[in-house]
């Protein structure tokens, strides 16, 4: 697979996932966890998908247990919404990135504004 396809794939991943975790997992470990970047294999067999969440550390080694456990049904879940020939295994892994965690709470926030403006059209 070329390059650009590739960027585009982890890209299609990266949404789609973010996507699934953020609003239809009802696991609790989840529930602040935030995919910030995908990277997929040249031959679209393998994912690493880095994952940050607010908190200490066993709680982010939490999410990305509940993530592994869940990662037959994010597969497919990614096999139904995407047009891919393999879809990738996926590999959790945490991000460490010091700037993550203010990222991750302005995109909570963002979230919760967005989703009380669907709830409340009126406001």
């Amino acid at each position: 697979m070329d390059e650009r396809r590739t960027l585009r794939v982890s890209e299609a991943v990266r949404e789609e996932l973010s996507e699934i975790i953020s609003f239809e997992m009802d696991d609790p470990r989840v529930l602040e966890a935030e995919v910030t970047e995908v990277m997929v294999s040249p031959d679209s067999r393998h994912a690493s998908i880095k994952i940050a969440c607010r908190g200490d550390e066993k709680k982010q080694n939490h999410a990305i247990a509940a993530l592994e456990h869940a990662a037959g049904y994010l597969r497919r879940e990614l096999a139904s919404r995407l047009q891919l020939r393999h879809v990738p295994e996926l590999h959790f892994e945490r991000d460490k990135n010091p700037d993550v965690e203010s990222r991750v709470d302005f995109l909570l926030r963002r979230a919760r504004r967005t989703k009380g403006r669907e709830e409340n059209p009126s406001s």
